[in-house]
């Protein structure tokens, strides 16, 4: 998005009305200065932090040095206890500091823990919410439903969160939207795993996956999540909604994404016909390859 540039004094006119003392401003500027926001993409100075995932992989080899070096069997009991305290009242903290002078990392204890207590997911807000859809969207429901007595079941979509952006908020307006289009949708929530989001594909048998990214990680989660997907047989389109800049747009779509929804694109209704679209050909398609 453009933004203006003040480095030169705009002309203003200013009209006083006669028939009360208020007075009007106007501002015309005609100039406008480059988002530096993508000007890294333009062969000019970035401005967006892209991480080297040589990074990555040096914390990995790093991490399994010291996995390597430590005692297997002292590690293995201290986590052990860790378990066992942690099913109990017991104060925790005697154990977890054990479990780290054993070389236990916050990902075993965390998972350990997992083990006792479970996960908490918290409530997405998604369930409670309610509007009239407007006339655009009211078009696309009875597309949707049309296409549900077609084919015999409601086109269901999985909206994804992957990775650590805990921004749900457009994810769940997504939600919310696709149910008012008529579609039945699955959502878990933030925090996901490229594997946790693939496995509710399959289970959930879905004929759409939109996957939500504000984080900026999406050159690295979006492919992964698509190859875990066809890896486990689920060939339903992906499209992907988030602050993503057009060169990295080119690159996700030849990844296999299906589209790339930006922040330009804020007509819900839009939104919703292009995902009804991309979902029902699906659903054509994979009925037409049924014995």
């Amino acid at each position: 998005m453009p933004t203006r540039n003040f480095s030169r004094r705009p002309s203003c006119s200013l009209r006083r009305s006669t028939s009360s003392r208020s007075a009007e401003i106007s501002s015309v500027v005609a100039e406008t200065a480059p988002s530096p926001l993508v000007s890294g993409y333009d062969g000019g100075e970035a401005h967006i932090l892209e991480l080297d995932p040589a990074a990555e992989a040096e914390q990995i080899e790093h991490l399994a040095a010291w996995r390597a070096r430590r005692d297997d069997d002292v590690w293995a009991r201290a986590l052990e206890r860790v378990r066992e305290v942690a099913a109990t009242d017991e104060n925790l903290t005697p154990t977890t500091i054990a479990l780290a002078k054993a070389g236990g990392t916050v990902g075993e204890w965390a998972d350990a823990l997992r083990e006792v207590f479970g996960e908490y997911r918290a409530p997405t807000g998604v369930g409670a919410v309610a509007a009239a859809p407007v006339d655009e969207m009211v078009k696309v429901r009875e597309r949707v439903q049309a296409t549900a007595v077609e084919l015999g079941g409601p086109i269901r979509i999985l909206v994804g969160k992957p990775g650590l952006d805990g921004h749900s908020n457009g994810a769940e307006q997504i939600a919310v939207a696709a149910r008012d289009a008529g579609m039945e949708v699955v959502y878990q929530g933030i925090r996901l795993t490229p594997e946790q989001i693939a496995a509710a594909a399959v289970d959930e048998d879905v004929d759409i996956v939109g996957l939500s990214i504000l984080s900026g990680s999406h050159l690295l989660l979006v492919p992964e999540t698509v190859r875990l997907l066809r890896n486990r047989g689920v060939e339903a389109p992906v499209v992907v909604g988030g602050i993503i800049p057009e060169a990295d747009q080119l690159k996700l779509l030849d990844e296999g994404v299906a589209h790339v929804f930006t922040p330009k694109d804020y007509k819900l209704a839009e939104i919703m016909a292009q995902i009804a679209d991309l979902a029902i050909e699906h659903r054509r398609g994979h009925a037409m390859m049924r014995p």
